[in-house]
């Protein structure tokens, strides 16, 4: 890190530099999306929601996350820093917002990790029922004890293959997104021959209507799906939190992660055309818009669509899964770890592995959160896991928005110096933290209702309210109590802010 980096009080952490370059970072960001993982599930609530208007609110749902990816690539050329979102508001807002930045990068990541491994159980069991042509074997995901058993251990091997270095989690990346991706290109042609030979269930032509947002019934359903489809693309920003270990770090990182979200935009709109083509919106039958299909869209097409392969789906959410499992254990690491390290946590979480140059302490922390997280709701209330997830939107909102709006004010001095200047320091970043912000207003007034999510409430309130604003007032209070034990962050002795 070089001496205007340092006298600003950033520094290097110990990790390994150079261990990835712009494809592995590329892969690594891919993988945290979890395309497969991700699109089954969102596919039919969006359907559900915008009908044939799927591609528009997909495209709508891009707009917010490349402008904010904008705004991450031009901090990380500036302070190339594995703390991003936490390093990065504490040098433009100073340590309290810094502080409530990284932890919301810290919760929703802990929050999905647990989730993932939840999905990636589901789909073991089921591949298992596939395989073996018994569908008594995927039911024993249902089997609570065996259930969580089997989740702790998907858990505990993603954690194990993290903390080896990201020589290993790249490695195993490069197998498991390459197989997911060729299974969804797969689905997509195989669906459109569908089509083409007269076959599909309800073969449906691709019209210019479907590219037009305005053509959503109304605003609410419209803003339904772009909360949906944010939530589609969110894991990207794993390509910054490794910038202290790629090659040419103040370059690489930010190019992956727009390279990231055009790569995803892609792959999401061919086979969103695909199933629409194949499966129509009906609400009967193998239609997109049937209720009964909404929870996982390619459990109940890959059949019709594959044939005999669509076993080879199954393993696609499964490597999906369990590889975004994987993946996403780098971002609340290296948050930790810098936050360890610019002594806003407890110094122990700014430990690295000699041998493996990785973040230990902070690595085996947040898989034992992400464990304990899942024991406790699932053994709480299926329905308390699930809102819980429902309310992750909201900290995804709420930590861009944040991390967009502190690259604004970090280069107001210079940002309209160039015309490239007031387009990326400053328009972009602006209009993405600014629609985040208003979505995570938006999603924090409607989960006031009792109705929303699953329906569970307390007090009046609904439980996801409750638990979003929960998560995030935890935060105020774990940062209170770091505050009195570690001062000298807070007083902004160790951070400056400033540009």
């Amino acid at each position: 890190m070089d001496n205007g980096l340092a006298e600003k009080g950033l520094s290097g952490k110990g990790l390994k530099a150079g261990a990835v370059g712009l494809v592995g970072a590329v892969v690594i960001g891919v993988s945290c999306i979890a395309p497969a993982y991700t699109l089954t599930a969102a596919l039919g609530p969006t359907v559900s929601e915008v009908g044939v208007q799927l591609p528009a609110i997909f495209l709508v749902g891009f707009i917010p996350m490349i402008l904010v990816a904008f705004g991450y690539r031009e901090l990380n050329n500036a302070m190339p820093d594995a703390g991003t979102s936490f390093t990065w508001a504490s040098r433009a807002f100073g340590p309290w917002m810094g502080w409530m930045g990284g932890w919301g990068l810290i919760a929703a990541t802990i929050i999905v990790l647990s989730n993932l491994a939840a999905v990636a159980v589901d789909f073991f069991y089921l591949m298992l029922a596939q395989l073996f042509g018994n569908p008594e074997l995927g039911e024993l995901s249902k089997n609570l004890p065996l259930n969580i058993a089997t989740t702790l251990v998907f858990i505990a091997l993603a954690c194990w293959i993290s903390y080896r270095g990201m020589e290993a989690t790249k490695g195993v990346q490069y197998v498991l997104v390459a197989f997911q991706l060729l299974v969804l290109g797969w689905f997509a042609v195989a669906a459109f021959s569908h089509v083409a030979n007269g076959t599909a269930f309800d073969a449906t032509a691709i019209s210019p209507d479907w590219f037009n947002p305005f053509a959503v019934g109304s605003f609410s359903a419209f803003a339904a799906g772009v909360s949906l489809s944010i939530f589609i693309y969110w894991g990207w920003d794993v390509t910054l939190t490794m910038n202290e270990e790629t090659r040419n770090p103040e370059k690489t990182p930010g190019r992956a992660a727009t390279v990231t979200v055009v790569v995803i935009v892609v792959i999401y709109m061919t086979v969103a055309l695909a199933t629409l083509s194949f499966a129509g919106v009906g609400e009967t039958g193998l239609g997109a818009g049937n209720p009964d299909n909404q929870s996982s869209i390619f459990a109940v097409l890959s059949g019709p669509v594959m044939g005999p392969f669509a076993i080879l789906m199954s393993l696609a959410i499964l490597s999906s899964s369990a590889a975004s499992l994987q993946s996403t254990f780098v971002s609340p690491a290296r948050t930790m770890l810098a936050m360890g390290h610019y002594k806003a946590l407890p110094a122990r979480f700014g430990k690295v592995s000699p041998r493996f140059k990785s973040p230990n302490y902070a690595t085996i922390a947040a898989g034992v959160a992400a464990a304990a997280f899942y024991v406790i709701t699932r053994t709480t209330s299926e329905n308390a896991l699930w809102d819980t997830i429902t309310a992750l939107g909201m900290m995804i909102c709420f930590y861009y928005g944040i991390t967009a709006l502190a690259c604004v004010w970090f280069f107001r001095a210079h940002a309209f110096s160039t015309g490239r200047a007031f387009f990326f320091k400053f328009l972009a970043p602006l209009l993405g933290g600014v629609i985040l912000l208003v979505m995570f207003f938006k999603t924090a007034a409607d989960s006031m209702d009792p109705e929303y999510g699953s329906g569970s409430s307390v007090g009046g309130l609904g439980m996801v309210f409750i638990l979003g604003m929960g998560v995030i007032l935890l935060g105020v209070v774990i940062m209170l109590v770091m505050s009195r034990l570690r001062p000298e962050f807070f007083k902004g002795q160790v951070l400056a802010r400033g540009n």
